[in-house]
């Protein structure tokens, strides 16, 4: 294998597989390196560097999808910081120059779903949810589609329904093989099983997800998993241990170059 292909495998690898925690990256030498290596980044929190390597995708001539796709990773970003209302312009350019892809475009309207979901327009995030599954059933996509189509069943009260859907997200990143997207998969499967009274549950798979984010170093959804465990409590870790776990994984993000929205 030359060095060129070994580094395009451990990018993917990093970004979309199993070794989600490897730092530092090799140099990405091509536009689809440049997203995988964005991609892997922002799952560890680095955001300077993954906003760096995907302006570079949106500078080079020829990238085809993968300027929608960049555009919809910086969107998800923003999401992840609590910018909402920032991230659906991405999404909308991200929807712009999808072409004839069907995952770029799934993406885009999965993002566009979630920002709408943000701002409280349910109506309008499951028509956007529905035209996303009648244009792709790639796998990636299919994880992502559950992910929200979970998250809009709790913001209506709809607690069963959400758990419904974030076991689908759990089976469907089984199916997939992405570390990052397991945990994140987690994350969505313990809120929604909150949203159904079903606290126990909700603490274990928590606990569980909060252990593997971070031996794998993704630390916005260690961050997120904390700030859950600080709400319904832990039983492998103390209140004092999950508020000191949210803190540092908060500061953690702000070093790393993550501006949270309205700070």
């Amino acid at each position: 294998m030359t060095a060129t292909a070994e580094a395009a495998t451990v990018l993917a690898d990093a970004a979309f597989g199993a070794d989600p925690g490897r730092w530092p990256l090799p140099a990405a030498t091509t536009s689809h390196e440049r997203w995988l290596r964005a991609v892997a980044a922002g799952g560890q929190g680095r955001y300077a560097c993954a906003l760096t390597e995907l302006a570079g995708v949106l500078r080079s001539p020829g990238s085809g999808p993968l300027v929608s796709l960049a555009h919809s990773t910086r969107a998800s970003f923003l999401r992840q910081l609590g910018g909402h209302v920032r991230a659906r312009g991405v999404d909308g350019l991200a929807w712009a120059h999808r072409g004839e892809d069907g995952e770029a475009a799934a993406d885009a309207l999965v993002g566009l779903a979630a920002d709408a979901l943000g701002v409280g327009r349910f109506g309008l995030s499951g028509r956007l949810l529905e035209r996303a599954r009648d244009v792709s059933a790639a796998p990636r996509p299919r994880v992502r589609l559950s992910w929200v189509s979970a998250e809009l069943a709790m913001a209506r009260g709809h607690g069963a329904e959400a758990v419904e859907h974030a076991h689908r997200g759990v089976a469907a990143a089984a199916d997939y093989g992405s570390t990052r997207h397991a945990v994140k998969s987690d994350v969505v499967l313990a809120a929604a099983l909150c949203s159904a009274g079903e606290l126990d549950a909700a603490r274990e798979v928590a606990d569980a997800a909060l252990s593997a984010g971070e031996k794998s170093g993704l630390i916005p959804l260690c961050w997120a998993l904390a700030c859950l465990l600080a709400d319904i409590g832990s039983a492998t870790h103390d209140a004092p241990q999950i508020i000191g776990i949210r803190d540092r994984c908060a500061d953690t993000v702000r070093r790393r170059g993550g501006v949270w929205a309205g700070a």
